[in-house]
C-alpha cells in the first residue's frame, strides 16, 4: 500500500483529500503547513507528497525545495496541488522541485491518475 503524505493548510482539505485516497486504497499522513511536511517527510518516508502552493508561514514552493534539497528525501515524488493555473506559476512548481502538479479544483480520477504516474515512475527509477 502506498503511502501519500497531504500537505495543505486547509483542515477540510486536509480530511476531504484524505477520505477520498483511503477509499482509493493508499495509506494517508498529513500536515498542515510546509514546516511540518518537510518533518514528516523525513520520519514518514512517503511514496508521494501531495504539496498545496498557496500556504502561510512556508509555502509549498520553500517546501518543495527544503525536501528536494534534503538527501533523506529528495528522490520522494512531489505533486503540487495548486489553484494558481497561469503557465508561469505551474513552471514555478517544477522549478522548485515538484514532478507534476494539478489545478484544484480536480477530480478524484485526475488525481489518482497523476498519483499513479508518480508513483510507477517512482518505482521503475528505482528499480533500473
Amino acid at each position: 500500500m502506498a503511502k501519500i503524505l497531504i500537505v495543505d493548510d486547509n483542515p477540510d482539505v486536509r480530511e476531504v483529500l484524505r477520505c477520498q485516497l483511503e477509499m482509493l486504497g493508499y495509506l494517508v499522513i498529513s500536515a498542515q503547513n510546509g514546516y511540518t511536511g518537510i518533518a514528516k517527510a523525513i520520519a514518514e518516508q512517503p511514496d508521494l507528497i501531495l504539496m498545496d502552493i498557496m500556504m502561510p508561514e512556508m509555502d509549498g514552493w520553500q517546501a518543495s525545495r527544503a525536501v528536494r534539497d534534503n538527501p533523506e528525501t529528495k528522490d520522494i515524488p512531489i505533486l503540487a496541488a495548486t489553484a494558481m493555473c497561469r503557465r508561469a506559476d505551474l513552471n514555478a512548481c517544477l522549478e522548485a522541485g515538484c514532478n507534476g502538479y494539478i489545478v484544484k479544483p480536480f477530480t478524484m480520477i485526475e488525481l489518482k491518475r497523476k498519483i499513479g504516474e508518480l508513483i510507477t515512475r517512482n518505482c521503475g527509477d528505482n528499480h533500473s
